[in-house]
């Protein structure tokens, strides 16, 4: 475990002196950037929520982080953040799980999730079901599907996603809010344009064959390519580093030039 002085030096190395004014501007010129997507693409900006990722952040930070607005948060691993979502628990933050669940952590999400948007499988719809039903309460959910065709991405395959979103109906606990994706890994922009196209073409396609099925939305787009999400249609974009600083893990370098001296 840190110490108190090295996790000191790690926040200061992160987000500076001041990690308060360093999220504060963070996150004003990731909301310029929102703002100038969505004129390019003649969209209201009150049309795309921002989901800031806290991911790999001290709690101490994410602290901060709500106190400069940063209300509704999205986290990748469950035990990451419903630690967080317990120490926190006075600040009335809303947590959403936004990446892949194993099984067996189903039970402690639904503890302290609102919303998840990594839903891949029936197994997984009817696990949660049954601990949303013992907790007596909802979950949102959006429907991941694979538009890279990676073997390395969780998700349906876009052609399977009528049959799957015909079968939520079995869950009433479950309310299917959107669809998700993840675009290319270090692909070129036109190849994430494309994700993003395929993800908005399972959305028309589930309008006429599933009406009235709640799949509304589009998370699509992250640190690297929100702004051709948000041109692509998107309605949620999840954001991490633009926001708190390059992670100290091994995705931290996929989009240099990006953030503040890099």
């Amino acid at each position: 475990m840190d110490q108190p002085g090295d996790l000191e030096a790690q926040i200061r190395a992160r987000f500076g002196d001041d990690p308060e004014r360093t999220l504060r501007d963070n996150l004003g010129a990731v909301e310029e950037r929102i703002a100038a997507a969505c004129a390019r693409a003649g969209r209201s900006r009150s049309a795309v929520r921002l989901l800031p990722v806290s991911k790999t952040v001290p709690i101490e930070v994410v602290r901060l982080a709500v106190g400069v607005g940063m209300s509704t948060l999205g986290e990748n691993k469950v035990q990451e953040a419903q630690g967080k979502a317990k120490a926190l628990t006075s600040l009335g933050v809303s947590w959403s799980v936004i990446g892949h669940l194993q099984t067996n952590k189903a039970k402690a999400m639904v503890s302290f999730a609102t919303e998840f948007q990594a839903l891949d499988s029936l197994r997984l719809a009817g696990l949660l079901h049954e601990s949303l039903v013992a907790a007596g309460r909802t979950l949102d959910v959006f429907v991941q599907v694979n538009t890279s065709g990676e073997e390395s991405k969780y998700g349906i395959m876009p052609d399977e996603a009528d049959a799957f979103v015909a079968e939520l109906g079995r869950f009433p606990s479950l309310k299917p809010k959107g669809l998700m994706t993840l675009a290319i890994l270090k692909g070129t922009p036109e190849q994430e344009r494309a994700c993003f196209r395929r993800l908005h073409a399972v959305r028309a396609r589930l309008a006429k064959t599933q009406g009235g099925c709640g799949i509304d939305l589009l998370s699509m787009g992250m640190t690297g390519d929100f702004e051709i999400a948000i041109e692509e249609g998107a309605d949620v974009v999840r954001v991490g580093q633009a926001i708190f600083g390059k992670r100290p893990t091994a995705d931290g370098h996929f989009w240099p030039g990006l953030l503040p001296g890099t």
